[in-house]
Parts: structure tokens; sequence; C-alpha cells
């Protein structure tokens, strides 16, 4: 079952916060979306097993301990859950969002951190697999750099439009 499925998912920024009021709401969603048919165990692929006092999945025939963010783009983050699904929210409801905007909008303690985020998050939504351009096709033109005294900027073909047959 996909996010946008599930009749809780928020459809607009006020619903939001009522929605991930807390963290066990993105843990509850990322371990449907990750085993939909259940948690099973990623060391032994046993179906029996109790959540701990951490949120870890503990298997009962191997003991292996499993975190529903390990092998994820939240893995090892500090940040909640919660606030990976809001920049990712934001994501899906605004074009083009810049590292500054994300900034402005969820007030990231330093820049740093914003554009690190962005990055993980385009390079998980990438589809496995997919054919990349190739052979001739139509750019767009842009100036790159700007004027400096004594030189012209540079004509350049920047943006890939799309292929020719």
């Amino acid at each position: 079952m996909s996010v946008r499925g599930n009749p809780g998912y928020p459809k607009n920024s006020e619903k939001f916060p009522d929605r991930f009021s807390k963290e066990d709401a993105g843990v509850d969603d990322l371990e449907q979306i990750r085993w939909p048919k259940g948690f099973r165990c990623p060391a032994c692929s046993g179906e029996s097993a109790w959540r701990t006092e951490r949120k870890l999945w503990h298997g009962q025939s191997c003991r292996h301990q499993a975190s529903v963010t390990a092998g994820t783009v939240f893995e090892d983050s500090r940040k909640s859950l919660r606030r990976w699904f809001h920049v990712m929210w934001l994501m899906a409801h605004q074009t083009g969002l810049s590292a500054q905007g994300l900034c402005d909008v969820d007030e990231f303690g330093s820049y740093q951190t914003a554009p690190v985020w962005l990055h993980k998050l385009r390079s998980v939504m990438i589809p496995q697999g997919r054919e990349r351009l190739h052979g001739r096709g139509e750019v767009d033109e842009a100036y790159i750099g700007g004027k400096r005294e004594g030189s012209r900027a540079k004509k350049s073909e920047v943006a890939f439009i799309k292929p020719n047959p």
C-alpha cells in the first residue's frame, strides 16, 4: 500500500502536523511500506519477532535486531522520521524545492544539511534500470558566468530538452 493510498495522508500543509504529530506515526507508516505483509527478518527470513523499546525488531529464531530505517536514506540520521517525511511532502508538493527554500520553510540549523537531504531524497527517486539519454538531442542556450572587466560571458548549450528521433 502506498502512503498516498492511505486515508490519513495529509492533503495540505495544515493537515501534515495532525497526521505526523508523533514520531511513531512515521515509524508505523514506514514499516507498512517496507514490510506490507508483516515483518520478515533480513537475516533469517523468519516472521516471529517482537518490537523492542527502541523500536527495533528482534527476530525470535536468530536474535537479529533490525531497524525499519536500515538500508534507507533515513539510516543513521539524527533527525526524526517526522522531519524526513515533512521534507518529502514538501518535495512532492512544491515544484523545484531548493536547498535555500527548504532552509526557509523547515528551519534547518545549517544550510549545509539541506542540500545533502535533497540529494539523498532525489537519488532514491531515480527509477532503477532507467535508460540513459544517448544520441543527438535538442538543447536550450544559456549564458554561463558573469561579465568580467575586459571579457565577455561565454554562450554555452546547457539544458537538455528532448532527444531527436
